[in-house]
């Protein structure tokens, strides 16, 4: 076991037992950043510190805790807004919801709401004055390529996520001059366990549509580092956003909405 080493920086990586959130903690952690991980599994929060303090000497503390509860929310709230050595917020807890919205459990789709907008809000609401005050440090928004059109059958996921982009290039403005920096990480396919928890069926996606968690963490660190507003990583996706972008949106709908429905009719 290596010698814990005390760093003056800490991240806080919501979401941070699976997925990108691991590969987050992974990557800081060999960064020399001390962790906090908020997830709802506390075994599997336990297994991932161990491990990280293991190989770094880094310290790790968890956090269980469901964000979609007010109670629970409020905790890590007051928790990260005094913590003095907080350098970087990773706000990547979030999950998505798959089928015609008129069909969907409204309760679960209010969870979405909840987990992807408001806790995201208010943890970066939390975050913000102690990194202005200090001068230096960040948050990064874990959003997606789905926000950046309209996601027919994902409709509240592309919703939440199209939040998460506007809030976060808006914050990029108002921090500017801070020492503070802000990014909205856009992937796309990656492969974790979103796709199945959201009832998705990617067996007909190409190989070469995938990214590996570790390579859109590797991404957004770069991206970071530069001061970037937006990070789409994978020049595959980058491009897509281009064209998506340029394409009317009125055809950009239509397309993603007969794609969608094909998909649903063949699971």
């Amino acid at each position: 076991m290596s010698p814990t080493r005390s760093t003056t920086r800490r991240a806080w990586i919501t979401g941070g037992s699976v997925g990108i959130g691991a590969a987050f903690a992974r990557r800081l952690a060999r960064d020399g950043y001390d962790l906090t991980l908020v997830a709802r599994n506390r075994k599997q929060l336990t297994q991932l510190a161990g491990e990280l303090h293991d190989a770094h000497g880094v310290r790790v503390d968890v956090m269980p805790a469901d964000l979609t509860k007010a109670a629970a929310l409020g905790e890590v709230e007051r928790a990260l807004a005094d913590d003095r050595h907080l350098d970087l917020l990773v706000n990547n807890a979030g999950f998505g919801t798959n089928g015609a919205f008129a069909s969907l459990d409204v309760d679960r789709e209010e969870d979405e709401i909840r987990l992807n907008v408001v806790a995201l809000t208010r943890l970066t609401r939390a975050a913000l004055p102690g990194l202005v005050r200090r001068g230096h440090g960040g948050v990064i928004n874990v959003s997606s390529l789905a926000g950046m059109q309209p996601a027919p059958f994902n409709a509240t996921y592309g919703a939440t996520k199209a939040f998460v982009n506007s809030f976060t290039e808006a914050l990029y403005e108002e921090l500017r001059g801070t020492g503070v920096r802000v990014l909205a990480l856009c992937p796309g396919f990656t492969r974790t366990e979103f796709q199945e928890r959201a009832g998705i069926d990617a067996s007909g996606i190409p190989s070469l549509a995938w990214m590996s968690a570790e390579a859109v963490v590797d991404a957004a660190v770069a991206a970071y580092a530069r001061g970037d507003a937006v990070c789409v990583p994978g020049f595959g996706n980058w491009a897509m956003s281009g064209v998506t972008a340029a394409m009317p949106r009125a055809l950009v709908r239509r397309l993603l909405g007969v794609a969608s429905a094909r998909v649903l009719r063949n699971r």
